[in-house]
């Protein structure tokens, strides 16, 4: 079974030439038969082009976003002070156990400071002092006995003991680097506003902040630019917009021309008129009072408030009510029971966040299987490339930090 995003004429397109694959190739997909058909849902990146303009607060988010991941490497070599053998390094979820644990699940900000984050390596270093401790306590030891179990159980463990070390010493420096950036960079208050102007509908509140940070010289001429495109996305048809202003704003402090033209490519690409679901809804008060009250519960911080589109998408599919005049089934079949196993495709590119939020659905809703994927994993960077038309060229068009 197909269902597509019928705003998008790229996700028809692909759907049908999907179709077409599977009707030529019958024999390919014939391998498992169940009671209820599998799903597959494409999706198209403009219907959401907040998600990928957020700082997010993974482990595996902030690296992608900060430093970028690139076929599992992160290069390091911009660090000041870096040693040789850490200039480059590998995160990969395969051969890296704490990586897989906590990479793309665990937040990492939970109050105003990296306080989660920066345990991280003081918990790995502590653990690897634990293993090494009871043979540095056995050297004081007379009897020559009391050496031998301490010093066989390191001879028979120290690879594991090396490998603990290396892993302890490449997340402290990526660690390390990450919270330096946090700082010099203001990111806490930056990422603060981006969740207002993501999440709630206070126009004058947001306007102030975005000024304000504007005049922060903290803030990045990518940070800036990227508030800017937030508020135009939520606000482009406000009564009140002050897009004009800002982007003069955003001159007079010297952002380079090519971020300030990238605010009107963000909302060309994903404005209201291209976008098939509104990701806005005006709401009376009554209305905002009830989602001010349902949205913080359950919400760590105001740094975890956004839940991107997909969340709203796949959680009204599983119900059931999913409206065929937005995401209509391709072909005359349509799926009457609860789907079990559910493949996303999004065209344009996926975000951690995202991948956050299918794993917490597979987590809460029993019998239900969803897997995701793009063209692409983004962070901000490379999400601005595809809306300007370039998403082949995120590194040349874009300096690393």
């Amino acid at each position: 079974m197909i269902r597509y995003q019928l705003s998008s004429e790229a996700a028809k397109r692909l759907a049908e030439c999907v179709k077409q694959v599977i009707t030529k190739e019958y024999e390919l997909f014939d391998f498992r038969r169940t009671e209820v058909p599998p799903l597959l849902l494409i999706l198209d990146r403009s219907d959401d082009a907040i998600t990928p303009l957020l700082n997010q607060w993974t482990y595996q988010a902030m690296v992608h976003e900060l430093l970028g991941i690139n076929n599992n490497r992160i290069d390091l070599s911009r660090v000041p002070g870096i040693s040789k053998d850490l200039r480059e390094v590998v995160l990969s979820a395969e051969n890296d156990e704490f990586y897989a644990n906590v990479g793309s699940r665990c937040r990492i900000i939970r109050t105003p400071a990296l306080v989660l984050l920066l345990s991280i390596p003081v918990a790995l270093d502590s653990l690897w002092l634990a293993c090494s401790h009871p043979l540095s306590l056995a050297f004081p030891f007379e009897e020559p006995v009391a050496l031998v179990s301490p010093l066989q159980a390191f001879v028979e463990n120290y690879p594991q003991f090396k490998k603990m070390s290396g892993t302890v010493s490449k997340h402290v420096t990526v660690v390390g680097e990450l919270s330096r950036l946090v700082g010099e960079r203001n990111l806490l208050e930056v990422s603060e506003v981006e969740q207002e102007l993501a999440c709630q509908n206070d126009h004058s509140s947001a306007l102030q902040n975005v000024r304000r940070l504007l005049q922060n010289p903290r803030v990045s001429e990518l940070d800036a630019a990227r508030l800017v495109m937030l508020y135009a996305l939520h606000y482009e048809r406000h009564s009140s917009a002050s897009l004009p202003g800002l982007l003069a704003d955003l001159k007079s402090r010297g952002v380079s021309e090519k971020y300030r033209k990238l605010v009107s490519a963000v909302v060309e690409y994903g404005g209201k008129r291209i976008r098939g679901s509104d990701l806005f809804s005006p709401k009376d008060a009554v209305a905002i009072t009830k989602q001010f009250l349902k949205g913080l519960k359950g919400v760590e911080n105001v740094y975890t408030q956004h839940q991107p589109l997909l969340h709203e998408t796949l959680d009204q599919l599983i119900k059931g009510k999913l409206k065929d005049s937005q995401y209509p089934y391709l072909g005359p079949n349509t799926l009457r029971d609860r789907p079990q196993d559910i493949i996303v495709f999004i065209i344009g590119g996926a975000t951690y966040e995202e991948a956050l939020t299918v794993y917490n659905l597979n987590r809460t809703n029993s019998g239900v299987r969803i897997v995701l994927g793009g063209t692409t994993i983004h962070n901000t960077k490379r999400a601005l490339c595809r809306a300007s038309g370039c998403p082949d060229r995120a590194q040349d068009y874009f300096s690393l930090r």
